[in-house]
């Protein structure tokens, strides 16, 4: 149900002031799991839902979702984010490259090993290069032999409660 309350809240947040395409500045103000937070833009107007383009982490209820979500806790909330946004997910979230710090915020978390290279059909996505040097250090969850890709989690236990 809460899940539900911010989804509908983060649409109508997005529906009147981001549009895809969009670049602005902002401080995270929360962060839900680990592929998604809550940046407020500096321009003002409520924090808005942003889904990382790019990576895809375990869902809280499964091996490694709460360290993924405090992993990427620990290096954007209440930090000064610059967010490129380049549409929305079906929840109404905005997609969004996100960098703290000067750094890509998807690709460390996938270089620490929290996060999988979002795949798409043969794409291996935009961080396997990181996804690769993860896996082969054992870092995050690569130290288990084999973790469960989210959507696949998803699909077998369904949503987390």
């Amino acid at each position: 149900m809460r899940r539900l309350l911010l989804a509908c809240l983060a649409v109508l947040a997005i529906t009147a002031t981001a549009a895809d395409d969009e670049r602005f500045e902002g401080h995270v103000t929360h962060v839900s799991d680990g592929d998604t937070i809550w940046v407020r833009p500096e321009r003002g107007g409520a924090p808005l839902a942003v889904r990382l383009e790019g990576i895809d982490a375990p869902e809280l209820c499964q091996p490694h979702g709460l360290q993924a979500r405090d992993a990427l806790a620990r290096r954007v909330l209440r930090q000064p984010v610059s967010v490129q946004a380049t549409g929305r997910d079906d929840y109404g979230r905005l997609l969004a490259r996100v960098h703290a710090g000067g750094s890509d915020v998807g690709a460390r978390l996938v270089r620490q090993g929290h996060a999988w290279s979002y795949r798409f059909r043969r794409d291996r996505g935009p961080y396997a290069k990181e996804e690769r040097a993860a896996r082969q250090a054992r870092r995050g969850l690569w130290a288990d032999p084999s973790p469960m890709e989210p959507r696949a989690f998803r699909r077998q236990h369904g949503p987390c409660a």
